[in-house]
């Protein structure tokens, strides 16, 4: 969505290159498996992963990959996933890395969608799936391009043209494709010190999955582009296992949803002694509930540092080192970015300090998505202007801090009220007895709705609907209190942590 941008940039080449001509001999990547966690099972220097992921290049350049083809990925969070990700970008494919929990329908779905031309799967794909025009590769397969073909060098990309495409849900039933540019990773630059305080001494965590943008910009991207270490886990990520896994594992920097956070204090209560060599953590990926930074830093001693971000751009507004945290807020926009609110019901005009609206990012930062795949008529709802708009809802004060009040289409309609779910999540996260908590509409018939309150109680609570319903009423106008009160055992959350709040309604048993 910027202008054409002719220089000759490699983003593989940017964030593994300058490091592999540099340092070829440091330590890149590790993998560790969460049942073994005392040593890697796989280490890899930069000059290790520069070769293999050029070698893997050349090979699918071989098997008859051309230029611009899509190549997706579906081999889990393993280091093949992630040196094919870099090699499709570096061989001047485009990369699409798609989750591994993926049923044979929505794979078929998405990779004719895609038209992609290649799939490497470490599972053996259904007969429905598998076409004669998709190149199908197992995981030996791609071991042995890894290993046997010729090593080449990277393509002669610019920094406009396409190196990735992430399927998002975003605000339609049909996943949408988001397609990068190779300069997405010099959008990231402003991360770099205004969200990780980052150094090539520091050693990443990520708990997220490879077919996400967080965990492919923050778990990869930025850490290699800055000399550091990222670490892999593969195995049960069960919450009680992630503090010595950071502490075994030698972290610095730790990244995740909200979600994990909230469930490492509750299910392994963490001491600060217990994260060993840890900096600060990083959280994105969905509002944090109300006290999650001070809990975390009352346990743990150590700052939590936040940051909105979306598919389309990653994380533009964060807190940070240099960045003090505020309560209630999300942080500032990173230095460099132009971000504004604008009008919720239309217009280009940005509005005032204090007012609320839709939060917006200016058209030219390099960091922005090239475009919807195949959706032209989609984008155009989101561009005003110079301006582009995500559907984040949100208000900037004074000071430059912003404040995130929930995605436009996740607003509930309250008798004719427009509501945030975040605002009543907010109310009831101080209830006594509640441990999580998230809000959705509830279709009690075909043309009403009400809200509706999922709540995990915690483990000794007695807590019941009417006390839920009490507490509310003392903090929230009497349109906001929900009115169904569902107690569940655990929230529906994607593979990365994030609430589903569309998966709530169907937790109601019939009665």
């Amino acid at each position: 969505m910027t202008e054409a941008d002719d220089r000759l940039f490699d983003m593989a080449d940017y964030a593994i290159g300058r490091a592999a001509r540099e340092t070829p001999d440091k330590t890149a990547l590790l993998v560790y498996d969460t049942s073994t966690p005392a040593h890697p099972r796989e280490s890899w220097t930069f000059a290790e992963i520069e070769d293999a992921i050029l070698r893997l290049a050349t090979g699918l350049a071989a098997r008859g990959m051309k230029r611009g083809d899509r190549i997706a990925i579906r081999l889990g969070n393993s280091s093949q996933s992630a040196l094919l990700f870099f090699a499709a970008i570096a061989g001047g494919f485009i990369a699409l890395p798609l989750s591994d929990q993926l049923t044979s329908t929505e794979l078929k779905s998405l990779l004719e969608d895609s038209a992609a031309a290649a799939v490497a799967s470490a599972v053996p794909l259904a007969d429905e799936v598998a076409g004669a025009n998709v190149l199908a590769l197992s995981s030996e397969d791609v071991a042995a391009l890894m290993r046997d073909a010729a090593r080449a060098d990277y393509a002669q990309t610019t920094a406009d043209d396409p190196a990735f495409l992430i399927y998002t849900s975003g605000t339609t039933s049909r996943p949408k494709g988001v397609l990068h540019a190779h300069r997405s990773a010099l959008g990231r630059r402003p991360m770099y010190q205004g969200w990780y305080g980052i150094s090539p001494d520091d050693r990443m965590l990520h708990a997220g999955a490879f077919n996400w943008t967080f965990t492919l910009g923050v778990g990869l991207t930025d850490p290699w582009a800055n000399g550091a270490t990222a670490i892999v886990c593969t195995g049960e990520k069960a919450p009680e296992l992630w503090p010595s896994l950071i502490a075994t594992t030698g972290a610095t920097l730790f990244a995740a949803v909200p979600g994990v956070y909230r469930q490492i204090l509750k299910y392994a209560r963490p001491e600060r002694s217990a994260l060993g060599r840890l900096r600060h953590g990083l959280m994105a990926g969905e509002t944090p509930p109300p006290g999650l930074i001070e809990e975390w830093t009352a346990a743990t001693g150590l700052p939590l540092y936040d940051a909105l971000g979306m598919s389309e751009i990653s994380t533009y507004i964060s807190t940070g080192p240099s960045v003090p945290y505020r309560p209630g807020t999300v942080g500032k926009p990173q230095a460099g970015r132009r971000v504004a609110i604008l009008p919720a019901e239309g217009g280009d005009r940005p509005l005032t300090a204090g007012e609320e609206g839709l939060i917006a990012v200016h058209r030219s930062d390099l960091g922005l998505m090239l475009g919807y795949w195949n959706r032209p008529e989609e984008e155009a709802e989101i561009l005003r202007g110079d301006w582009f708009v995500g559907g984040d809802l949100g208000s900037i004060d004074e000071d430059g801090y912003i404040t995130h009040l929930g995605r436009a289409n996740e607003l509930m309609n309250a008798g004719g009220y427009r509501v945030s779910p975040l605002e009543i999540e907010a109310a009831l996260a101080a209830c006594p007895g509640v441990a999580e908590v998230a809000c959705t509409e509830i279709r009690v018939r075909s043309d009403v709705t009400v809200i509706g309150a999922f709540v995990v109680a915690n483990d000794s609570s007695s807590i019941d609907a009417d006390t839920v319903k009490a507490f509310a009423a003392k903090r929230l106008a009497a349109y906001k209190v929900p009115k169904q009160v569902v107690f569940v055992d655990k929230l529906p959350r994607t593979p990365n942590g994030k609430v589903q709040r569309k998966a709530l309604a169907p937790l109601i048993r019939p009665a």
